[in-house]
């Protein structure tokens, strides 16, 4: 099944990387593994590779003029759980990072990251047998232990982390599901992108840090760098009332405006000409939420955010066509090779 999507096929995207990428956990401030499985994936060509002291993943790749510079961002951390306290009954007291649907915690699998690796654990949920007794939900961890004790000889404390136990579906031959597809879809993309490219200009593909919590990998990238282009590519959540034209499969979408910033209208008009030149569908729309590229703006620094249409986001089966994610790739790689 995942090969069909392959190299030689028409939608040229290896789902075996793209769900190794997913698969493994990195809440906002521990993205550690996601940087290494990352480094991994590269090929560091005519350029070098470094991290930041704030934990960002950056790759600066010489361009064929270096008459411009261009900063791509795509954030490596995703929604989950701390643990902020044992309780004497062994039960794990978790604060959330991130945006979290409260509506989706109850009875789910997690796995919480130790210092010395991953262990199962479970959010319960209230059965409708003992609502009419008064139970209710209480959102903690259950790993099994019958106190406190025998939680700390399992090796985990507080401010150990935990993440939704990560499953995947291939649906209809077309769509991928996975928890955590927001953003390593786009971190998947610059990983691609880099490869091979003939780029015009210099280029930082940067992978950041906690921007599920504030943008701070990018805010701290802005303190360092001052591009000609802020490039963010993350999610589009749809498909709702402010955006029912956008549908999974009609194409990567221009994130024209969300809740941090107005994608800059020449590069709108660039992108969608570049588009059409290259006969690569394309989408437009608005959405909530914010983007790495938007603390740019301030700095006077023209930006656009470029995404691929996401269905159920920030659950635990987020929903993306492989095609949209192989038409974005070809998309930025185009815009790569000319700006």
């Amino acid at each position: 099944m995942l090969s069909s999507f392959s190299a030689g096929s028409s939608v040229d995207v290896n789902v075996e990387d793209l769900i190794a990428l997913c698969s493994v956990p990195g809440v906002s401030g521990r993205e550690e593994n996601v940087r290494n499985e990352i480094s991994k994936l590269l090929r560091v060509e005519n350029g070098q590779l470094k991290t930041d002291k704030i934990g960002n993943l950056l790759y600066e790749k010489f361009g064929t003029e270096n008459h411009k510079e261009i900063l791509i961002m795509a954030h490596m951390d995703e929604i989950g759980f701390y643990i902020t306290s044992v309780r004497e009954d062994g039960k794990l007291e978790v604060r959330n990072v991130g945006g979290i649907i409260e509506d989706a915690i109850q009875g789910s699998f997690v796995e919480i990251i130790t210092r010395d690796g991953v262990l199962p654990g479970v959010i319960g949920a209230v059965p409708p047998h003992l609502k009419t007794d008064g139970v209710s939900f209480d959102k903690v961890i259950d790993v099994g232990a019958r106190n406190k004790d025998e939680v700390l000889k399992l090796g985990i404390d507080v401010m150990d982390y935990a993440v939704f136990k990560k499953d995947y579906a291939i649906l209809n031959n077309e769509y991928l599901s996975m928890r955590s597809l927001d953003d390593r879809f786009g971190c998947y993309t610059l990983v691609e992108c880099s490869k091979e490219l003939s780029n015009k200009s210099r280029v930082i593909f940067a992978w950041t840090v906690q921007e599920e919590v504030g943008l701070r990998g990018a805010k701290a990238l802005a303190s360092t760098y001052f591009p000609d282009v802020a490039i963010a590519i993350d999610s589009f959540a749809c498909c709702s009332k402010q955006n029912k034209h956008i549908d999974l499969g009609k194409g990567p979408v221009i994130r024209a405006l969300d809740n941090s910033s107005i994608s800059d209208l020449e590069l709108v008009r660039f992108v969608l000409s570049l588009a059409k030149e290259n006969d690569i569908p394309v989408q437009i729309g608005t959405t909530g939420g914010g983007n790495d590229a938007s603390v740019f703006v301030e700095k006077g620094v023209p930006m656009i955010a470029l995404s691929v249409p996401v269905r159920y986001l920030h659950s635990q089966v987020e929903m993306i066509s492989l095609s949209d994610l192989w038409n974005l790739i070809r998309l930025l790689r185009k815009f790569l090779e000319v700006y």
